[in-house]
């Protein structure tokens, strides 16, 4: 087989189909993990927003913390 006016050889075919498979390979995979990431930092900001409404709670009877032991 003659690509370009290079004669290709089993290797090169191998190689050549190799790299063909593999663009294919992450033209499905590179959108599911940047779904992955937008979901996750999402998951991630909800998460903190939880946690930092529960720490918002009052501590005292005043509603100002008193210090790290509270």
């Amino acid at each position: 087989m003659t690509v370009f006016g290079q004669t290709l050889g089993g290797q090169e075919l191998f190689a050549l189909a190799s790299l063909l498979t593999l663009l294919v390979f992450w033209l499905f995979v590179l959108p599911r993990e940047h779904a992955y990431g937008r979901w996750f930092k999402r998951w991630e900001a909800e998460r903190r927003a939880r946690r930092l409404g529960q720490e918002e709670e009052p501590t005292s009877p005043t509603g100002k913390p008193r210090g790290p032991w509270g």
